[in-house]
């Protein structure tokens, strides 16, 4: 069984630059306030369920019975990506470099289906990867990144869950590293230069200082060339 090589997807196949979070946030936060909350509950309670479920969704569906498909209408398949993403070439080649001899690649994402593949549709990337691991916000109590359960059957879907030293992960979320740290996968921290230039988002500087202790960290995905020769073919 060949080793799997596992990518995160919104703000790591694609930069913060494109702001795509900021607008999600919107989104969510006008889904909110369709229940008949009030500003302050609507934001308070986003936060809440953000900390205590990993995803609002999760929060939305247990809490509030909402209709799952209904909300990835209004939010994430409601985002104007065409307008943001264009296709990668330096990205495509990055994944073409990729020794698929011996190496599987795969993405690993708290997205609902549909987004994950629009993204991956719209860098010109869809074809570069095997499988395709999300959310499944149809499911009820569904696990999410960084819960271990959610890897777990990551592995169980591509035959590795006796073997997490097979697995090769890099995600833009501190929380996701450490727990597939914390299970044996060889994991990356990627904390993308020069994000003190984006509005409303952590300076640089701040987030290398708070997680400082997360090994190894790169700024841009090309640096995995350095970090896992054996996994590229030039």
């Amino acid at each position: 069984m060949k080793p799997v090589i596992w990518f995160d997807i919104d703000n790591c196949l694609y930069g913060r630059s494109a702001m795509i979070s900021e607008m999600m946030q919107e989104k969510i936060a006008a889904y909110f306030l369709r229940l008949g909350l009030s500003n302050e509950e609507a934001t308070r309670l986003h936060k809440e369920y953000y900390i205590r479920y990993g995803l609002a969704i999760r929060g939305l569906v247990e809490n509030h019975k909402v209709d799952p498909i209904d909300y990835d209408h209004n939010c994430d398949a409601s985002l104007p990506l065409e307008e943001v993403l264009k296709p990668d070439r330096e990205l495509r080649q990055l994944l073409v470099d990729i020794d698929r001899s011996k190496y599987r690649v795969m993405a690993l994402t708290n997205a609902y289906k549909t987004h994950a593949y629009r993204v991956l549709k719209l860098l010109e990337v869809d074809d570069q990867f095997e499988h395709v691991i999300y959310c499944d916000y149809t499911r009820p109590g569904f696990p999410c990144k960084p819960e271990k359960q959610f890897f777990y059957e990551a592995m169980d879907v591509v035959g590795l869950r006796d073997e997490p030293g097979m697995n090769f992960f890099v995600d833009d979320s501190s929380a996701n590293v450490v727990a597939a740290k914390e299970i044996g996968w060889n994991a990356v921290y990627f904390l993308e230069y020069h994000q003190q230039h984006v509005s409303g988002q952590d300076d640089e500087d701040r987030r290398r200082q708070i997680h400082g202790d997360i090994h190894p960290v790169i700024g841009n995905l090309q640096e995995l060339r350095s970090i896992w020769t054996e996994v590229f073919t030039k």
